[in-house]
């Protein structure tokens, strides 16, 4: 059973007699743990219709570019192939939703959809919940615990959500049986792009940089072997060498979290299965973390902006404001990984020729930007520009959550020191004290060279 709290109808039309049930897939491209899909497969059997997907390809998505599009198109058609085996087409439409959506659902019963957290995804279900002429129901399946089950506030850290997830997470972590379609569509015809020729598309996209990472490809498939691979492998380092960037034990499942490639309820399931010893550690990133960063964008309107930061952390940035740099860099000086900090310096490249950067580094990497620059609020501006350019995770709530944690936020003041007043402050040293900091250094320098930059110099 799909639970309740993750149902919502978001106008008040009722189902009328159509075609077909549409399934208007947009941030969970998967069909493992898909709950809208399911959803949707439910109803469209109940009423005896098929179903329909369909998935917008916004060439206007802000801040996006051929890196984050080519993982998104390699991961439609790992969708496709999916949806494909349970005898539902997958149509592809070029464009904003308001642009296709109503098209689509010219003769739907229903509208089913999944749930993006960014002010973006809400306007688009905003808008299309009053141009349809039929149901919109969206089933919130990327969040472990619903949003506002797990809280009806902002949440001030970790330590304030963290029990009141606890109390019902096994409850939404119950698996969800898969429903068999009945009523298969009898001609794939639907106006749109055929799946298997969703990866063209890149070649229309306008900004060529950065490009394509050389080490993650998009896929359900793929996102399904990498989490095995880490259950069966480095799960059970996890508590000891999670923060080690010169040794990585990760997952590499953010970026596949991030388009919604693979279920964040379906990891927890399997790695509670797998009974290792890094499980718990794990899972307080997956689930606890995650969620305090939807928490954060879905409560505090100015998630994106330096104004989302608490009190308490602006007045102590300003008070600092005017305290001299040893250092300061421009954007475009950050963007080329051309500091005095080699530490910071591979981080940068890391992320430049990746698309991902690794957690613990990029704590510092963002601390470092506040120091080198010449404001608190130029320096947030820098560290959100750099972060959804060339992260494969970027224009997220957990990179919107982490950049807003290096100034302050789902944090406390610590003892004040100059530019960063009260917030939280790292340095080269202590990175030198935890970790073999020059074996990540050439670790990098060895993935350049291999790769590139990935970026037009």
């Amino acid at each position: 059973m799909i639970p309740g709290e993750r149902i919502r109808a978001l106008n008040a039309l009722p189902a009328r007699s159509g075609g077909y049930v549409l399934y208007w897939m947009q941030s969970s491209q998967r069909t493992v743990g898909n709950l809208a899909l399911e959803y949707a497969i439910r109803k469209a059997n109940q009423f005896k219709l098929p179903v329909l997907a369909c998935f917008c390809f916004d060439p206007l998505y802000p801040e996006s570019n051929l890196r984050h599009y080519t993982f998104m198109a390699e991961g439609l058609v790992s969708a496709g192939r999916a949806l494909e085996t349970m005898r539902i087409p997958l149509a592809v439409f070029w464009g904003a939703p308001g642009e296709s959506i109503p098209g689509a659902a010219n003769d739907a019963a229903m509208v089913v959809t999944d749930r993006g957290y960014l002010a973006l995804h809400r306007t688009w279900r905003k808008d299309l919940s009053g141009m349809l002429d039929c149901p919109l129901v969206m089933v919130e399946d990327n969040a472990v615990v619903p949003v506002e089950a797990a809280s009806g506030k902002e949440e001030w850290s970790a330590g304030t959500i963290r029990k009141k997830i606890h109390r019902q997470l096994m409850r939404f972590l119950e698996p969800v049986e898969r429903t068999t379609v009945q009523y298969p569509l009898p001609s794939p015809e639907h106006g749109g792009i055929p799946y298997n020729e969703a990866d063209s598309l890149i070649a229309r996209v306008k900004e060529k940089s950065p490009g394509p990472s050389p080490l993650y490809r998009g896929g359900e498939d793929e996102a399904l072997l990498r989490l095995e691979r880490f259950i069966a492998g480095d799960l059970s380092r996890y508590s000891a060498g999670q923060n080690d960037p010169a040794n990585p034990v990760t997952s590499g499942l953010s970026p596949y979290i991030h388009f919604g490639q693979v279920s964040p309820a379906y990891i927890a399931q399997r790695v509670l299965e797998s009974r290792q010893p890094g499980a718990d550690p794990f899972l307080e990133q997956l689930i606890i973390r995650r969620e305090l960063s939807l928490n954060f964008v879905h409560f505090n309107p100015h998630y994106d902006r330096y104004e989302g930061l608490p009190a308490w952390a602006k007045l102590t940035l300003a008070e600092h404001a005017d305290d001299p740099r040893e250092y300061v860099y421009t954007e475009a000086e950050f963007e080329g990984a051309r500091t005095h900090d080699p530490f910071w310096n591979a981080a940068q490249q890391e992320l430049l020729v990746t698309g991902k950067m690794h957690g613990y580094i990029r704590m510092y990497w963002g601390k470092k930007i506040l120091e080198w620059t010449e404001s608190p609020e130029q320096a947030y501006a820098i560290a959100v520009a750099l972060n959804n350019r060339y992260e494969l995770d970027g224009r997220d709530p957990n990179g919107y959550a982490g950049i807003a944690w290096c100034f302050g936020k789902h944090d406390r003041a610590w003892g004040e020191r100059p530019v960063f007043g009260k917030v939280r402050y790292m340095n080269a040293a202590g990175l030198k004290r935890k970790f073999w900091m020059e074996r990540y250094v050439e670790r990098v320098a060895a993935l350049e060279e291999e790769h590139g930059r990935g970026v037009s110099q």
